[in-house]
C-alpha cells in the first residue's frame, strides 16, 4: 500500500510541521495564560489544515481509485477532496446532502469542487443519514457509477484520518499543556489527543448542536488504536445555533480578532474555537501559566 509519504502525496510539498504562533492577548494576559496558534492553515495553499492530516492517509489507501466521499453544500472536505484530486489526477466524486439543491445554482463552495473536477451527486437527506448502512451506500454508489470507488466518510474521519492526526499531537508535545480544535466530526480531536504526552489534554469545540461527539469521538479512536486514548473532552456551548450558523455576534468577535492579530479568521470552525477560548479563558477555566494551543484548521473562503 502506497503511504502517505509516496513521491505522488509528498510531491504536493506540505509544510510540515506547521508553524506554532504565540500572540499576545489581554483577555488571556490577564489572567496568566498564554495563547498559542498552530498554524495548520498553513500545511498547503489547497489542502488546509487538518484537512490536510485525513486526507493524505486516506489519498495513499485510495491507490489512484476513485475516490467518493460526503459533504453539506459548504463542505471544506469536499472541497479539499476536489482540490487533491485535481493535484493527484485521482477521479473524485462528491455526494452532496439534500436533493433539493440539484436544481439550483452551485454555490461558490460547490463550484469549486466541479471546477476541480469532482462529479457532484445529490442524494435526499434520508439517504444522507443513512449512508453508511451496506445497503444504501452500495446503492449510493450504484447510483454514481462508482462501484469501484474508495469511500471516505463524511469529514475525512476514519481511521486512517485519526492515525494521521495524531501527528498534530506530536508536534505540540511539550509546547502547550491544552491543545483546542473545533470539532466537526471528531477525527481531529482523536487523533490529536492520541498523539499527546501524558499530563496534556486536548480540548473539542463542536461547531454542530446535537451532543453526539462524544461517542463518535470515542468509536474512531477504538477504531483506530483499539481504545480510548490520551485526555481529551468536549465544551458543547459554543456552536452558536448549529453548523453554518454565523450570528452577528461571532462575526464581530472574529472581526475584532483578525484586528488584534492580523489573523484572517475563518468563520465556521476557527471562529467558534476562538470565542469558546475566550470565553474559557474569562471562566478561569484555565489555571496560570498554563500555555493553550488553538489549531487553525482553515483559512476563510472564497
Amino acid at each position: 500500500m502506497t503511504s502517505p509519504d509516496s513521491p505522488g502525496i509528498a510531491a504536493l510539498r506540505p509544510r510540515l510541521p506547521s508553524p506554532v504562533q504565540e500572540v499576545v492577548d489581554s483577555r488571556f494576559e490577564r489572567r496568566g495564560v498564554r495563547l498559542l496558534l498552530k498554524r495548520d492553515d498553513l500545511i498547503h495553499p489547497e489542502l488546509i489544515g487538518n484537512k490536510w492530516r485525513k486526507l493524505a492517509p486516506n489519498l495513499a489507501a485510495a491507490a489512484d481509485r476513485t475516490v467518493l466521499t460526503f459533504g453539506g453544500a459548504w463542505s471544506n472536505h469536499l472541497r479539499a477532496t476536489a482540490a487533491a484530486g485535481r493535484l493527484l489526477g485521482i477521479p473524485t466524486v462528491g455526494v452532496v446532502r439534500g436533493d433539493e439543491l440539484a436544481g439550483r445554482p452551485l454555490n461558490p463552495s460547490l463550484a469549486r469542487c466541479t471546477a476541480d473536477g469532482m462529479r457532484l451527486r445529490f442524494v435526499d437527506r434520508t439517504t444522507y443519514r443513512d449512508k453508511s448502512e451496506p445497503r444504501t451506500l452500495a446503492g449510493i454508489l450504484r447510483a454514481a457509477d462508482a462501484e469501484e470507488a474508495y469511500v471516505v466518510p463524511e469529514g475525512g474521519s476514519n481511521a486512517e484520518a485519526v492515525r494521521g492526526c495524531r501527528a498534530l499531537g506530536a508536534e505540540l508535545r511539550g509546547r502547550a499543556e491544552v491543545v483546542a480544535v473545533a470539532c466537526g466530526t471528531g477525527g481531529t480531536l482523536a487523533g490529536l489527543a492520541a498523539g499527546q504526552a501524558p499530563g496534556e489534554r486536548a480540548l473539542g469545540i463542536p461547531v454542530l448542536k446535537g451532543g453526539f461527539l462524544a461517542a463518535e469521538t470515542e468509536a474512531l479512536q477504538h477504531d483506530a488504536f483499539g481504545g480510548r486514548r490520551g485526555t481529551w473532552s468536549l465544551d458543547e456551548r459554543f456552536h452558536c445555533g448549529g453548523y453554518a450558523r454565523v450570528p452577528a455576534e461571532l462575526d464581530a468577535f472574529a472581526a475584532d480578532f483578525e484586528h488584534r492579530h492580523g489573523l484572517p479568521v475563518e468563520r465556521l470552525y476557527v471562529a467558534k474555537l476562538l470565542y469558546g477560548l475566550v470565553t474559557l479563558a474569562g471562566e478561569g477555566a484555565f489555571p496560570r501559566g498554563t500555555a493553550v494551543a488553538a489549531v487553525i484548521t482553515g483559512h476563510p473562503f472564497p
